[in-house]
């Protein structure tokens, strides 16, 4: 059997996990109820990852307090404000869970502190090991929690850890020394400046952790498991600053020598588990990997660790290749694979690695959007590739009462969604492509080797087209008289959307191109690029043309890059930029172009100042505009006509395939 070692059973504790694949504790944002308690969401969302065949679930992280670290409630569970109501609704969870042969931990939190935004998700000050700014707003202070508060936090955790208990959970983890959440502000000499019982050295800012899983383990027993979710290295360059890979800096938080030294001490304490990664929020780029991380980045780290101690560590950290996964685990970097984004992409990941079918994994892409990303937007958990997350039972795809012929007209990703639902519905489903290829503007977009994933989503797609026997006309422009011809019972119009193409002195120049014209290769670009837009399309195609040597300048009409369109996730934003950094990008901010001339180009300000730039290319990204043409044409002829994707609105990948997949459920 192939990897043989993920379906392996392992034991945290006493308590025996039937794999070694366990799903990653991520906030379940709004899958509460406003007393801080699961709800049916919750509750399809983690069976539905235990009918998908993974080992080991481990909750949202769970706040055992909301007097002192004050978020706004409704948003993550909250066990205190309850706690008969919690108990009833994750019992009812964890008893689900284990039909499926799963086992299930609660993830309890001491709260977000420096972490936590003022205004949108803290109610109060926050709070922290010592006066520090805030991460969001340096210039809010944290207040320093007393000697007494502190304590008083452990005993919640106790009694956190009784409930969960009590409710039928299998062990809990600790969040976190890991992340420079609260906790961790604790634990890292850069955050704590105490001179109590819970400062000082190593051991001193180790104090808490060590008091609360020796608290927990006297009230609840040592059959409980308590795991750790631990990052073993910071990754801080500076204050709200990260370290990029392979960049050459001092670590300011904890560095890897103390991470081992503290992982030591967690273990003799009576930690049960480490489930480990890299990182913090001043280098959450680390924790949250975007799609310019490389996959399985933590392992050189954590290989290290599991020579320390001799708990299972659990690993996460774009392992979604099962073959990867399997590597980590064969040559000594994980005892366990955790799989975060992989199991909101693919709640069945286990169960396909297990047949021997990773084709049909669907992949993350590394986007942030359906994720983190919505809960920064005050919006709840999902994913971007898979709509259903967090409301399982509404997204399910139940057989059509009626078969129906349906048109879809477009090949990108939208169509695909919107033709693969349907299609699993019943309906006989054509889809039509004026190329011949499926994957519209996601084919140039993927062109950056750092836009592998994106890649493997349209692979995911293709392939998923042919097993379910899609049938796709390419090479084929639809048009008005074709759909009267055709008579389709519905129609759903893919067409996606073109390059927006400026109209100034010299833009016919052979000099100037698009960045769909750069990236698919059309046209080539000279070694001094100017790239006129600063939005994620031409700050991307900047990156990959200055990763090969090319001197690339950024001209943004706006104050400054990478805030246009629809919001892009902080990790991902701060990554972009500080890579752009890397590879002196230079970029022109309260600009726009004026002219294209002989030796580049001419800016205009707003206050119609110009300047004169040298250039031997000049690329135009700023933005696109939907293509609307056939769908004018049908519009009020056709009763079951639907507009989906960028033919719809110009968006990401995520509008994409929730467009499509919302009228490919319901058409």
């Amino acid at each position: 059997m192939k990897n043989k070692s993920l379906f392996q059973p392992i034991k945290i504790g006493k308590v025996e996990i039937k794999n070694k694949i366990s799903m990653a504790p991520m906030g379940a944002f709004g899958l509460v109820d406003n007393e801080g308690c699961y709800n049916q969401r919750a509750i399809d969302y983690y069976v539905e990852r235990a009918k998908g065949g993974t080992g080991l679930i481990i909750t949202s992280i769970t706040k055992v307090e909301n007097e002192l670290d004050k978020v706004v409630p409704g948003i993550i569970p909250i066990i205190s404000i309850n706690p008969g109501r919690f108990l009833m609704t994750s019992s009812e969870m964890a008893e689900r869970v284990h039909a499926y042969g799963s086992k299930i931990f609660l993830q309890l939190t001491m709260g977000f502190g420096r972490s936590g935004a003022p205004g949108t998700l803290l109610r109060a000050q926050p709070v922290s090991a010592s006066d520090i700014p805030n991460y969001w707003d340096p210039t809010v202070t944290c207040r320093a929690l007393t000697t007494s508060e502190v304590e008083w936090i452990v005993t919640k955790f106790v009694e956190g850890a009784e409930i969960a208990r009590q409710a039928g959970f299998d062990g809990v983890e600790i969040h976190a020394v890991h992340e420079g959440y609260l906790l961790d502000q604790f634990t890292l000499s850069i955050f704590n400046r105490r001179t109590d019982k819970y400062g000082g050295d190593l051991r001193g800012r180790l104090q808490l952790p060590v008091e609360i899983v020796q608290g927990i383990k006297a009230e609840v027993g040592d059959d409980f498991p308590v795991g750790l979710r631990y990052s073993v290295k910071s990754c801080i360059k500076d204050w709200r600053q990260g370290g990029l890979p392979e960049e050459d800096y001092i670590e300011k938080g904890r560095d890897l020598e103390e991470g081992i030294e503290a992982a030591k001490i967690l273990e003799t304490a009576g930690y049960d588990e480490l489930n480990t990664d890299l990182g913090t929020y001043d280098a959450w780029y680390w924790s949250h990997p975007p799609l310019y991380q490389k996959d399985g980045l933590y392992l050189p780290y954590t290989k290290e660790l599991k020579k320390a101690v001799n708990i299972p560590v659990i690993v996460a950290g774009k392992l979604g290749n099962p073959d990867l996964a399997e590597r980590a685990l064969d040559d000594g970097s994980a005892d366990m694979i955790g799989l975060g984004r992989p199991l909101l992409c693919d709640a069945y990941w286990p169960k396909k690695a297990l047949g021997n079918h990773p084709e049909r994994i669907r992949p993350c892409i590394g986007c942030h959007t359906g994720c983190l990303g919505r809960g920064f937007e005050g919006k709840p958990l999902s994913c971007t590739v898979n709509p259903a997350v967090g409301r399982e039972r509404y997204y399910e795809i139940k057989p059509a009462i009626k078969s129906k012929k349906i048109m879809v007209v477009g090949g990108g990703i939208s169509g695909m969604e919107a033709a693969r639902v349907a299609v699993m519905r019943g309906h006989n489903v054509t889809l039509y492509e004026s190329t011949n290829e499926l994957g519209g503007e996601v084919i140039p977009g993927s062109v950056p080797d750092f836009k592998l994933d994106d890649r493997r989503l349209l692979d995911w797609y293709r392939n998923e087209m042919k097993e379910l026997k899609v049938k796709i006309i390419f090479n084929t422009k639809v048009t008005e008289d074709m759909v009267q011809k055709e008579k389709p019972d519905a129609v759903i119009i893919a067409t996606g959307a073109k390059d927006i193409r400026l109209k100034l002195p010299g833009i016919e120049k052979d000099k100037v191109s698009t960045a769909v014209e750069i990236l698919n290769g059309s046209k080539q670009s000279g070694e001094n690029v100017l790239m006129i837009g600063g939005g994620l399309v031409g700050c991307e195609t900047a990156l990959y043309l200055a990763k090969q040597g090319k001197k690339v300048t950024i001209v943004e009409a706006r104050d400054s890059v990478l805030n246009a369109g629809k919001p892009i996730p902080h990790m991902n934003k701060i990554m972009l930029i500080d890579l752009m950094k890397k590879y002196n990008i230079k970029i022109i901010t309260g600009n726009s172009l004026l002219e294209v001339t002989e030796d580049g180009a001419v800016l205009i300000d707003s206050s119609f100042k110009k300047q004169n730039v040298s250039a031997d290319t000049v690329i135009i990204a700023v933005g696109f505009r939907s293509d609307r043409e056939l769908y004018d044409k049908l519009n009020g002829k056709i009763a079951d006509l639907y507009l989906v994707g960028d033919a719809y609105e110009t968006a990401n990948i995520m509008e994409a395939i929730w467009s499509g997949n919302e009228i490919g459920l319901n058409c």
